[in-house]
């Protein structure tokens, strides 16, 4: 139903910052929730951030807590992911994921991004 749309990613040293985009579009209507998650090469994909669409409340995963913020922008359908202090642990392919429930759990998401690359080195 949501088609989304990630940009923001690259190479950044360690320390340093990104901010992560993602626009959606489509049949956003049923949307209450917007996550990022990210997976790295051999592992599951995780549980980064997310916003609720209306009234904006967000959850963090432990790991990026007080370093990662996301936040939106309703007017123009886009969630973003300010990543700042970032550690080589960060590097993942990042994705963007639309949802109908405020949950974290992937399966919960029912439209996904492409993905951008986030690479930190050390």
């Amino acid at each position: 139903q949501v088609q989304l749309v990630e940009s923001g990613g690259g190479l950044v040293q360690a320390g340093g910052s990104l901010r992560l985009s993602c626009v959606a579009s489509g049949r956003t209507f049923s949307t209450a929730v917007m996550g990022w998650f990210r997976q790295a090469p051999g592992k599951e994909r995780e549980f980064v951030a997310r916003i609720a669409w209306s009234g904006g409340i967000t959850s963090y995963a432990d790991s990026v807590k007080g370093r990662f913020t996301v936040s939106r922008d309703n007017a123009k359908n886009t969630v973003f992911l300010q990543m700042n202090n970032l550690k080589p642990e960060d590097t993942a392919v990042y994705y963007c994921a639309a949802g109908p429930v405020l949950t974290s759990t992937p399966a919960s998401f029912r439209s996904w991004g492409q993905g951008t690359q986030v690479t930190v080195s050390s």
